[in-house]
C-alpha cells in the first residue's frame, strides 16, 4: 500500500505554530495549489491543502516561510475526527508533512511580480538547506543589501500555548 503526496503551491496565510503539552512543536499551514486545467471561463482554480508538519521543520516553518510563500511539500494523507462543541463529528483531511521545501529566496514573495531578488543569478535560490531550514544569507545578492526586514521580531511572540495532544495521537 502506499500514501504519498507531492505538492507545490503558496501559503495562505502565515503558519501556526503549537506545542504539544510534552513541549514537541507543530505547525499547521494552508497552501493553495493550482489545478492544471481552467474552467469555463478560463479560469484556473486552486485546492485549499490544510498541511501539519512536526518537530524541527515546523519551527523552521514557522521561521522562514509566510502568507505567499511558495514550498514543496513532501508527505501521506491523514484522516481524523473529533466532535466540536456541538457534539457533532467532525471529519478533517489534511496532509502530514516529512519534508517542507522552500522554493523561494527570504522575501522574494513579497516583491512586486514574486520573482528572484535583483542581482541574484537566474535559478540560485540562496542558502536553502535540504530540509527546508535555512542556512544564512542570500548569498551573491550583489546588491549589499540585507533583505531581512521583519525577521527581527520575534515570530514566537504571543506564541508558545501548549495543545491538548496526547502522545498517542502523534503520527510517529
Amino acid at each position: 500500500m502506499l500514501n504519498r503526496v507531492v505538492l507545490v503551491g503558496r501559503l495562505t496565510k502565515d503558519p501556526e505554530l503549537r506545542y504539544t503539552g510534552n513541549g514537541i512543536p507543530v505547525a499547521t499551514f494552508t497552501l493553495a495549489v493550482n489545478r492544471p486545467f481552467s474552467n469555463k471561463q478560463g479560469e484556473r482554480e486552486a485546492d485549499f491543502i490544510n498541511t501539519v508538519v512536526w518537530r524541527k521543520q515546523a519551527e523552521n516553518v514557522a521561521n522562514y516561510l509566510k502568507k505567499g510563500s511558495m514550498a514543496g511539500v513532501d508527505g501521506r494523507i491523514q484522516t481524523r475526527s473529533f466532535d466540536n462543541n456541538e457534539g457533532k463529528r467532525i471529519f478533517m483531511t489534511e496532509v502530514v508533512a516529512e519534508s517542507v521545501q522552500f522554493l523561494e529566496p527570504r522575501g522574494a514573495s513579497s516583491q512586486q511580480g514574486g520573482g528572484q531578488q535583483s542581482g541574484a543569478p537566474a535559478g540560485q535560490q540562496g542558502g536553502y538547506g535540504d530540509q527546508g531550514g535555512y542556512g544564512g544569507p542570500q548569498q551573491g545578492s550583489g546588491s549589499g543589501t540585507s533583505n531581512q526586514g521583519s525577521s527581527n521580531n520575534d515570530p514566537f511572540a504571543g506564541e508558545g500555548k501548549p495543545i491538548d495532544i496526547d502522545d498517542d495521537d502523534l503520527p510517529f
